[in-house]
């Protein structure tokens, strides 16, 4: 699938594509007196709540950052809850994905993954691959500088082999050797819990996106919370670097 040019996709107020960093489950549950891992577990339920409103919405494709590379560096026993409860909704969500028509994709460094994470992770992408109301991209192990990285060592290996003049490397081409090479850029970019930064998600992607940023923890992020960012983007006047006629 060929991304479409985001200038011929503005027109529109509703974004086709929209990506959330989805922030604040451990502040929510210390709030609480809760373990980390509880407030993952309701941040999980969020996912759907997002999901079930990106479909309600027309919404094409959302894009949602649930592990990144440096959360590698956290307690053992904390990526080890993280990665059970991937196990979990992996093998537990199916239904739900097929019942709302979505199509599963995980984009990022599957190689730190357990074997047998990639392999529910491949089975359900191969179950879900023809439903087409939402595509739904889970960026897990997933860090932006390392996937702009592995971009271009991909691009100087088709150089060294003769199959890409390297004159004809533009833009389009680099973003061919993106994990997101078949969906469009992100038009909305929400990140929840208050903070107001991208930490390293997206960043070739996100060049033209509309950024909101909410200070509701990921674990209580709502329908309400889903439309007013919509709403929000509504009114943003995207010009891309030019000026009116």
């Amino acid at each position: 699938m060929e991304a479409v040019p985001q200038q011929e996709r503005d027109a529109a107020t509703s974004p086709l594509h929209v990506a959330i960093i989805m922030d604040g489950n451990g502040r929510w549950a210390a709030a609480r007196g809760l373990k980390r891992t509880q407030g993952h577990r309701r941040g999980a339920e969020s996912v759907k709540t997002a999901a079930e409103c990106a479909v309600r919405l027309g919404v094409r494709y959302l894009t949602l950052f649930g592990f990144s590379s440096e959360n590698w560096g956290r307690p053992d026993g904390e990526i080890s809850d993280l990665m059970g409860l991937l196990r979990y909704y992996l093998r537990s969500e199916v239904g739900f994905l097929q019942e709302h028509a979505i199509r599963l994709r995980v984009i990022g460094d599957r190689s730190k993954l357990a074997a047998d994470i990639v392999e529910l992770i491949e089975r359900v992408e191969r179950e879900t691959a023809g439903n087409t109301r939402l595509t739904l991209t889970i960026a897990l192990s997933y860090g932006s500088r390392a996937e702009i990285c592995e971009a271009a060592r991909r691009i100087a290996t088709e150089v060294a082999a003769g199959r890409l003049d390297p004159a004809l490397i533009d833009e389009a081409v680099f973003a061919r050797f993106l994990y997101t090479w078949d969906i469009p850029d992100p038009d909305l970019v929400i990140r929840t819990s208050g903070e107001q930064r991208v930490s390293n998600f997206l960043l070739w992607q996100l060049a033209y996106a509309e950024l909101v940023f909410l200070d509701t923890f990921w674990p209580d992020f709502s329908r309400r919370d889903f439309e007013h960012a919509i709403s929000e983007f509504s009114r943003r006047d995207r010009r891309y670097g030019s000026v009116p006629a």
